[in-house]
This record gives structure tokens, C-alpha cells and sequence, in this order.
């Protein structure tokens, strides 16, 4: 059918709701509104689904989630003989909503689903999945994107983001539902009443937390933790609850919470995006951190997957520090005392993605430990643990991603801002009881391996438009293989939807050993490096970039000399 007959479809058939049609009518007279809701089914890809929420195959409505609901329960009974599965959700909006339809989907199909009794962290979700036993985990949450998102990430038994092959069979089953209004739902009440849907909460709950403090790596004295003064704020999220109290379990009794971002809201008021990437979203943190002469503010993202820090640095300021910044600065802790204290466990590794700081590469050395990359998404950082310290002779000690994401230990597969709080904390603590800051931390980490810098820009292009415009510009990156961009002359070009690496120089390729994605990662003839890859949750194209220099001075002065020659040969591409 054409979209404006789908159109027709949802607006005239008694399966959909009247919100539903009424949101639909109001869009009548609108043709390209309508091509945007209808032209294509909203793509379930590696991560499950995220878009905007709204009425139309395009977006994410309670429609829409009962067909992959649909598809997942399709797949699973076709593997399993009883199969079980188990919910949880974040505070946006209908969150909760979806979190009961696919429940009530899966209640119809026969397959015991446990649902969390109120918002919990994404973490906290790939933990229940091997801890209650599932075949499969569902987490309803967009993450940090803006108020009007919502998602559908789907994890497998071993606790991780489904692999490609997964994803694949799964939307097979989803693609082979041609009627939509062919997928019923169990009454919600009645599907509890007999069994199938299994309300869960604290027993979960204390368990996780049990989890995440055999990680503690240092202790210190009850009285100077006392001292340890944070601010906190979950950002309106799901890490209110999770993050206080492993913080107070862990010693930390003086911590401040942001009273205008504590609780649960949906439309994020204080905040122009749920992004502990974002310095705005910590200026209410920041004034309390002034007026109680606080030197560490910790934010996590809605679903408690991100967490960002602000640090009081030589001059009384406060800066946030980058995803890369962080994760080092944690991998460093973390390896140090565990060589000191004499607890690195046997053939222990380390875990990056290949647009996070070459910096992690040079600690990892230090401590003679093994340093393993992978592509972009922690779903990878995931699957190493499985393949490595689940199935080989090789222990996992900490894996993190530039954009926010840090796990230590093995009991969840996807990043935790929960136990990262935890270690950052810890972290505070152990370099304030050396008389050391974090920023005089961070210092030291370069001056002891070198000035790091690292920076990314996005653009988003919305719509049809705008993803034809991206997928156009790498589509001419790869057919030009340009050896320059502006000054930066390029060594070498990875290719990972090809699978090779081409020297310029030579022309000589080699094949990569990563799974194919379609990403562009160039090497520059100065030891820097730039990565181009469309994002795969949304409309957009990122670039990154690493450098590194003798001082700070003059790795920002490399930065911006090699953003400038990268965007001067982009932008144009995507006008």
C-alpha cells in the first residue's frame, strides 16, 4: 500500500484508538506530514526502535510497539519452549504505557513477562535478565535525546544488546506480520491475575546493588568520606533512587541532590536536552556546588546508562569533563590500585570502541594489560565479556565509550551510571585523601602520558531529506577516497563497511577483523586520527576526532587545525 492509503487505513479502522485518529485527522491537509508518519515502518535496528512519539508507522506509538512486541514473542517461541522475558522503563513520556502493551502483547502469546513496578535504570535491566533467568530483556527509553523521543531496546538472554543476527531475525518476524491489526493484547489485570505478567521491584533491586559493591576498589574511613561532599542530579531520570543509595551504602553520606531535577519528568523542564554531554544541563548543580562549596557534581542521563562530571578546577571554575577524560581517568584508577594492592586478576583486559581516545591504549600498557577494540555502541564492549570472560581464560576489568559510558565488572552487559557514580565517587575520595583534586588528577594523567584532546560534531538533517543527504555524502567519501581533507594529509583510510584498511601511500589494503559497519576512520600523517559514521538511532552524521600533543596548548592548537580541514571538505557534502 502507498502511504497515504496506510494513512487512510489508521484513521478509518476501529483497531486504532480515537487519540490516535484524532491526531491523524489534524494532519489531513498536510501531505508531507503525512509521508514523513507513513513512507516506511519505523527501522528496528541493532539497538530495537527510537523515534519520535506520535500516530503513524514512522514514529513510536502503541501500535507500532505491539508489532515488535509481536515479532520478539514470534521469535522466541520458535527457540524456546517456555520463554520468559522481563520489562523495564525510564520516566519520558508513555514510557510506562508501552512498557504494559508489549507486556500484554507477550501475556496474549503465552510467554511469562516480569515488569518492573515503577521506572528503573537501563543497567539494572541487563542485569534482571540473567538474574530472573530471561530469554530476552525490553528497556522503553530514548535514552538522552530530546523529550519528544522514545525507544524500544530489546537485550538478549546473556544480558547484552541484541547482535546484528539477532536484530535480523527478529525484524524478519516483525516484517512478516502484514496486518497490524492483526496483533491482540491479554487484559492487563487479567494477565496479572493468572501469572503471566509477574510485577518485580525490590528484590531485583537489592540484589543489583549487592552486584555493584563487590566492585569497590579502594575503602576509606567512614569520618573522611563524611567530608566527601557531591552534588548529584538525575536529570529528572531513573537514577534518583539507584544512584543515593549505592552512594550511601558505599559511605557517602553527604550528598546533595538538585531539588528542581529529582524527580521524575517527563518533559525535562529544567533542561533543553536530558544530556549529561551538556554543560547547561549542570547550571542549577553548579549554583549549589557554589553555594555549598562542592568540588565533584555527578548527572546521569533518564535512563541511567551516561553519566557526565563536573570538577572545580585550579582557578575555583568549574568544567565538565569529557567522556574520554573520565574514562580514563577511571581506567587509570582502577588498574593502579589494582596493581598496587596486588588483586589484577589473571589475563585482564580492557575494552574501548574505536572513536574513543588512543590515550586508554597507553594506561592499558602500563599495567600490562590487554586492550581490546571494538565498534561504536557498548552492545560490543558487551559481547567481549561474553566471548572472552564468560567463555575463554581472559577476565574483564573495565570497558567505556567517549560518549558517556563506563561498566566495570561483569553482572550487567551495557554501560551502568550506577556503578560508574560508585567508582567516580570512590575515585573523589581516594585522590582527595592524597591531598589531589580530580582536575589535579587529570593533569597528571597527562602529563604522564601525554595531552589527549579529543572533540565530535554532529549534524542532524531531519527527515527523508536529510538521511538520502547523509547517506550521499559517504556514498562520495567512498567513491573520491580523497588523500586530503583541506591541509590534513591522510595516511590511511579504514573502511569497515568494506572491511579493509587502504594505505594511500601504497594503495595496499589489509583486511579489519571488526564486524562490517559503515563507518569511515582515516589516519592522519601527523599520528591523529578522524572518524566519520551516521548515527544509528537518528538523522544524523558525527565526526570525531583525536590528537595528542607535548602540552595542552598545542594538542587544542592540532585539534582545531584538523577540525577545520575535515569540515571544510564535509559540509558541503551535506548541503
Amino acid at each position: 500500500m502507498s502511504y497515504i492509503e496506510i494513512y487512510k487505513k489508521w484513521l478509518n479502522d476501529p483497531y486504532f484508538d480515537d487519540a490516535t485518529k484524532a491526531e491523524l485527522l489534524s494532519i489531513s491537509d498536510n501531505e508531507k506530514e503525512i509521508e514523513e508518519r507513513f513512507y516506511r515502518d519505523l527501522e528496528f535496528g541493532t539497538g530495537g526502535l527510537r523515534g519520535i512519539i506520535g500516530a503513524g508507522t514512522n514514529r513510536m506509538n502503541r501500535y507500532v510497539v505491539r508489532k515488535a512486541s509481536q515479532g520478539l514473542a514470534n521469535f522466541l517461541l520458535k527457540s524456546n519452549k517456555a520463554p520468559s522475558v522481563v520489562i523495564a522503563y525510564d520516566s519520558r513520556h508513555m514510557s510506562r504505557e508501552f512498557a504494559v502493551e508489549s507486556a500484554c502483547v507477550f501475556a496474549r502469546n503465552g510467554i511469562k513477562t516480569y515488569l518492573f513496578d515503577e521506572l528503573r535504570p537501563t543497567p539494572e535491566l541487563s542485569f534482571a535478565v540473567r538474574h530472573l533467568k530471561c530469554d530476552a530483556g525490553i528497556v522503553i527509553t530514548a535514552s538522552h535525546n530530546p523529550k519528544e523521543y522514545n525507544g524500544y531496546k530489546v537485550y538478549g538472554k546473556d544480558g547484552g544488546q541484541i547482535p546484528l543476527d539477532l536484530s535480523n531475525a527478529i525484524l524478519e518476524e516483525i516484517n512478516a506480520i502484514d496486518d497490524i491489526t492483526s496483533i491482540q493484547v491479554m487484559d492487563f489485570e487479567r494477565a496479572v491475575q493468572g501469572g503471566l505478567i509477574e510485577i518485580i521491584g525490590m528484590e531485583v533491586d537489592d540484589a543489583y546493588i549487592s552486584a555493584l559493591k563487590t566492585l569497590s576498589v579502594t575503602k576509606l574511613p567512614a569520618g573522611f568520606l563524611d567530608g566527601c561532599k557531591i552534588i548529584y542530579t538525575p536529570l529528572h531520570g531513573s537514577g534518583n533512587k539507584p544512584v543515593r543509595r549505592i552512594l550511601k551504602e558505599t559511605g557517602f553520606n553527604s550528598v546533595y541532590v538538585v531539588p528542581e531535577q529529582e524527580n521524575p519528568d517527563p518533559d525535562f523542564s529544567t533542561v533543553k536536552y536530558p544530556n549529561p554531554e551538556e554543560k547547561s544541563v549542570f547550571e542549577l548543580a553548579i549554583r549549589m556546588a557554589r553555594e555549598k562549596d562542592v568540588e565533584l557534581i555527578i548527572g546521569t542521563d533518564p535512563d541511567c546508562d551516561r553519566v557526565g562530571i563536573v570538577v572545580r578546577d585550579k582557578s575555583g571554575d568549574y568544567i565538565t569533563l569529557t567522556g574520554n577524560q573520565t574514562g580514563c581517568l577511571l581506567m587509570e584508577y582502577i588498574l593502579s590500585n589494582l596493581s598496587e594492592q596486588g588483586k589484577m586478576p589473571e589475563n585482564p583486559f580492557v575494552v574501548k570502541t574505536i572513536v574513543t581516545t588512543e590515550l586508554a591504549r597507553k594506561i592499558a600498557d602500563a599495567y600490562n594489560v590487554k586492550l581490546i577494540e571494538v565498534l561504536t555502541g557498548f552492545k560490543f564492549i558487551g559481547e567481549q565479556i561474553l566471548l572472552r570472560d564468560e567463555q575463554g581464560d581472559e577476565n574483564f576489568v573495565f570497558g567505556f565509550e567517549e560518549s558517556y559510558g563506563y561498566l566495570a565488572g561483569t553482572y550487567a552487559r551495557d554501560k551502568d551510571a550506577v556503578v560508574a557514580s560508585m567508582l567516580i565517587a570512590e575515585m573523589f575520595a581516594w585522590y582527595k585523601s592524597k591531598g589531589l583534586t580530580l582536575y589535579d588528577a587529570l593533569i597528571k594523567l597527562f602529563e604522564k602520558y601525554g595531552y589527549a584532546r579529543e572533540a565530535l560534531d554532529s549534524f542532524t538533517l531531519k527527515g527523508k531529506e536529510g538521511l538520502e543527504k547523509i547517506q550521499n555524502a559517504m556514498a562520495v567519501l567512498r567513491e573520491e577516497m580523497p588523500e586530503r581533507f583541506g591541509d590534513t594529509v591522510i595516511k590511511a583510510v579504514r573502511d569497515y563497511k568494506t572491511g579493509f584498511r587502504t594505505d594511500m601511500k601504497t594503495c595496499r589494503k589489509e583486511a579489519l577483523t571488526l564486524p562490517k559497519s559503515n563507518v569511515l576512520y582515516y589516519e592522519t600523517d601527523e599520528g591523529f586520527w578522524f572518524c566519520i559514521r551516521p548515527s544509528g538511532t537518528e538523522p544524523k552524521i558525527k565526526i570525531y576526532y583525536g590528537v595528542s600533543g607535548s602540552s595542552g596548548e598545542a594538542s587544542e592548537k592540532a585539534l582545531c587545525i584538523l577540525r577545520d580541514n575535515v569540515l571544510s571538505k564535509l559540509k558541503p557534502l551535506l548541503e
